[in-house]
């Protein structure tokens, strides 16, 4: 299965962002959400060597209500030197730029947010720092303090094209209805998800089912609408 984190480089001699696997249906699925939120695709997405360190942290995000990050959800020890949980954004040599490619949670915390909602749409998101941490606590916590409302995390790897399914499918609940919280939109779509047919080939036929807990189970709500 295709995961959206990378725990097989802790097997090489050394693991830079480089290393980790494309993930093409992330763009289907922010293109996708934006759609259903009216957002401008020429403004407000961010893909490829665009979707870099140097505009995660300067890019005006307190004037969007909704920030959804669709990428490698990362902890400690995944890539060579990083010693906190972070999001893997565009290789520096690809995108042409300074820094290590990675939005980490102590410069989450540096993110100026006033949104509704963050969407966390990764693995391990909600994942501590250690043994003990707070059940959501890393990157999760890190962007409430940063000025989130609420954020949708998870709490172990998941599928992406599952997980592309799952988050379009989450915002066509809330714009079908609005009276919906958060907590309700994400579990009406996880139904969605185990009733739909699944991974499906080129002949239409299914691969295997999306009713397990493993493809849905690994998303929260926190916050407000939790």
């Amino acid at each position: 299965m295709n995961l959206r984190s990378q725990p097989k480089t802790r097997r090489l001699h050394s693991a830079t962002i480089e290393a980790l696997p494309r993930l093409p249906e992330t763009r289907a699925e922010i293109a996708a959400i934006a759609e259903t939120l009216g957002a401008d695709p020429n403004k407000d997405l961010f893909f490829g060597r665009e979707a870099n360190e140097h505009n995660a942290k300067t890019a005006a995000l307190d004037k969007y209500r909704v920030v959804s990050f669709a990428t490698h959800g990362l902890i400690a020890g995944d890539l060579d030197g990083l010693n906190q949980p972070a999001l893997a954004l565009a290789s520096p040599k690809v995108a042409n730029i300074e820094g290590d490619g990675l939005l980490t949670m102590d410069e989450v915390l540096g993110l100026k947010l006033n949104a509704d909602w963050v969407i966390l749409s990764a693995c391990n998101t909600g994942a501590g720092e250690g043994s003990g941490a707070e059940a959501v606590s890393g990157l999760g916590r890190a962007f409430f303090y940063a000025g989130a409302k609420s954020v949708l995390v998870s709490n172990w790897p998941v599928n992406s094209k599952a997980t592309t399914e799952l988050m379009t499918s989450l915002f066509r609940e809330q714009k079908e209805d609005p009276s919906l919280t958060r907590a309700e939109a994400l579990q009406k779509a996880e139904m969605d998800l185990m009733d739909g047919p699944g991974l499906v080939d080129s002949e239409g036929r299914t691969l295997y089912s999306y009713a397990h807990p493993i493809f849905w189970a690994p998303f929260v709500v926190v916050g407000e609408g939790g």
